[in-house]
């Protein structure tokens, strides 16, 4: 007998034989330990078990059997190939994501522990009863439950389109609460990592341990006895989690919410499979006939066109909770303030005075810097020599607190030099303004204010996030300084001004999606002003102050912006008229790369024509060493992906055939952001 099994690597499968004493132990979804190459061990997982012997290939036997049952069920091998087969990638790389990494141990020692560890029948309590009674709903969140409902009667997704603070988050607890009475399970899933500190206590007051939390900030073991957990007899009915608890094991799932629908952080960009969450979460609910609902006060231009067209269910919520008001936003010109030189550091003088205001009254504040680090690069002060990380095409970040120079793309780090290598010159000048600076500056405008910031730098881990929030949750810092971990979906009850340090950097980026981005972040981070008592103020300070995006975002009209979006989008055939798939080539040698890359786009054309645009080098076009190509299709919706896919891997086949293509790699992004 003989097993397909799929490792945790770029492949889709490989046949080994199954050992006469392991035949009775080997089924289709159970873990197994499988030698590779001349020495490598990985765990897999079982495909299939078949007679049929591959010719002139040597087979290697399966070593050990981990599990006495399967740990992958059908629905799950099912939505695995979906993903494999729509995000053009191989199995193995699904795989790899799907599984906690405590369930494919590579080193000897780690299968030991594996085995142990992950053997003995999963121990869990039956789910108790609700802790807390439901809050009862406003007139307009009873309306908007009561649409959804009437929504779900014909249409297996709908959005929920409802403004900043307007409770989106207590119809949701109330929709669980039914799907769950009815014997459902339910996935809730949130945009970051961040979000879950919140929303976890929310919701465990109402729902206890049926819910249980998953994400990539948990540990190897805690991620482990979640998954185990699904495949008991006793699985948590509501999944509260990130982008990866898609992959999780569900047997009876009746409801998907995706709640900040429009959130960029649910497309996994790096590694493969480079799938977006949302739109496997809508096929993970359609394989199980479950419905599924997104919200957001921000829809994305795709769900939100298909809203229009009466392909998805829509339902709008117009009042914030209490009917408090929106926040008023007020636009700073920093380019006339700057020509005044009025600007101290990246404030002008209005968000100062508001600010102090604020503080006067005891009240918090939200600056929101899309930028982490001190500045964005030093330059020597003679010469103008800038430092560039030697791995990437990208200049270094100064860090001044640790006093390094990084790269946020690969993570190479350096100390600041003494002096320019160029010209001895000991005198550099930062350039840009990112978190650590604005966090000095201040300390500095504001002596004896609190501060706290929120980036990659300060909230590295789970108990980080945590204390951040729970910090500034009950008021023991008087300032938040953030990236847009700060504008996703987070509750405070005491801010009431919001200061948005530079537009300009969201909207200046060479992207079709930078109006509608830096709207949505706006508006997101905007919304975090004025949700209780507090009427709220948002400062932005811009100088763009009279484009016409900044005039819809200080009029709050989505509809308009869309509207005009979408004539540009229609026009140059940008979703959400046409699919995009990005093909992309990288290898060591850029001359050889160039070669490679145009023959690839040629052979692209003679299949799809005009559709294809490039080879370009992308905008960072080496990375870890690697030069970068990238190839750009647009594909109508009604082209059938599962052609475009075979011609694609027909291509690629093609090209690394050639004798010059060793060592070349490509791979692709289908639907990318």
């Amino acid at each position: 007998m003989l097993a397909d099994v799929t490792l945790p690597i770029a492949f889709d499968s490989f046949t080994y034989l199954i050992p006469k004493e392991l035949e009775d132990r080997v089924m289709r979804g159970c873990r197994v330990v499988v030698p590779l190459g001349k020495s490598k061990i990985y765990t897999g997982v079982v495909l299939c078990t078949h007679s049929n012997t591959p010719q002139g290939v040597e087979l290697k036997a399966i070593m050990e059997v981990l599990d006495e049952q399967p740990v992958v069920n059908e629905q799950q091998f099912r939505f695995w190939q979906w993903i494999a087969s729509y995000y053009i990638c191989p199995l193995g790389d699904v795989m790899k994501a799907a599984l906690p990494g405590a369930m494919k141990p590579k080193d000897e020692k780690a299968l030991k522990t594996a085995t142990r560890s992950t053997r003995p029948a999963t121990q869990s309590s039956l789910p108790c009863s609700d802790i807390a009674t439901l809050s009862p709903l406003s007139p307009h969140q009873q309306k908007a439950m009561e649409e959804i409902g009437t929504s779900f009667q014909t249409k297996n997704v709908t959005l929920l389109h409802g403004v900043t603070s307007s409770g989106k988050t207590e119809i949701y607890i109330h929709l669980i609460s039914k799907y769950l009475q009815e014997g459902k399970q339910v996935l809730y899933l949130l945009p970051e990592i961040a979000l879950t500190t919140q929303i976890t206590e929310r919701l465990r007051r109402v729902f206890g341990d049926k819910m249980g939390v998953y994400h990539s900030k948990f540990t190897d073991a805690q991620r482990l006895t979640v998954y185990k957990r699904q495949t008991s007899d006793t699985p948590y009915q509501l999944i509260l989690g990130v982008r990866s608890s898609i992959f999780l094991p569900f047997n009876n799932l009746g409801l998907v919410i995706i709640d900040e629908e429009h959130e960029h952080s649910y497309k996994q960009q790096e590694p493969a499979p480079r799938y977006h969450a949302r739109s496997a979460a809508i096929m993970l609910a359609h394989m199980f006939g479950a419905k599924t609902l997104l919200g957001t006060a921000t829809p994305s231009f795709e769900v939100y066109h298909l809203a229009r067209k009466e392909r998805y269910g829509y339902v709008q919520l117009t009042h914030r909770f209490r009917d408090m008001q929106l926040p008023t936003v007020e636009v700073v010109d920093t380019k006339e303030a700057k020509r005044k030189k009025l600007m101290k550091g990246a404030f002008s003088p209005r968000l100062i005075e508001v600010m102090q205001k604020a503080l006067e009254r005891k009240e918090q504040i939200i600056l929101f810097q899309n930028r982490r680090g001190f500045s964005s690069f030093i330059e020597c002060r003679q010469c103008g020599w800038v430092p560039r990380c030697p791995h990437c095409d990208v200049t270094l970040t100064l860090h001044k607190k640790s006093s390094t120079l990084t790269c946020h793309y690969c993570g190479f780090s350096t100390q600041i030099p003494e002096q320019c290598p160029a010209c001895e010159e000991k005198r550099f000048t930062d350039i840009g303004v990112g978190t650590e600076k604005v966090e000095e500056q201040i300390a500095q405008l504001f002596e004896g204010a609190s501060i706290l910031r929120m980036d990659l730098d300060t909230a590295k881990t789970r108990q980080q996030y945590e204390h951040i929030i729970s910090d500034f949750s009950n008021h023991q810092a008087d300032i938040l300084i953030g990236t847009q971990m700060v504008t996703k979906g987070l509750d405070f009850d005491n801010v009431s001004v919001v200061g948005i340090l530079d537009a300009d950097t969201m909207l200046n980026l060479p992207d079709f999606r930078s109006y509608e981005r830096t709207f949505q972040t706006i508006s997101q981070v905007a919304g975090r002003a004025g949700r209780n008592h507090h009427p709220g103020h948002v400062i932005l300070q811009t100088r763009s102050a009279d484009s016409d995006i900044i005039r819809h975002i200080t009029t709050n009209d989505y509809w308009q912006m869309f509207y005009d979006q979408m004539t540009e989008r229609q026009l140059f055939h940008y979703p959400p008229f046409r699919r995009l798939i990005n093909v992309y080539l990288r290898h060591r040698d850029d001359q050889l790369l160039e070669h490679l890359a145009t023959e690839t786009g040629e052979r692209l054309r003679a299949i799809f024509g005009s559709r294809v645009l490039g080879p370009e080098r992308p905008p960072i076009s080496r990375i870890q060493s690697l030069y970068i190509r990238k190839i750009m299709l647009k594909i109508e919706y009604q082209a059938p992906i599962t052609q475009v896919r075979e011609a694609l891997l027909s291509i690629q086949s093609q090209i690394l055939a050639l004798p010059i293509a060793k060592n070349l790699n490509i791979y692709y992004d289908v639907d990318p952001l």
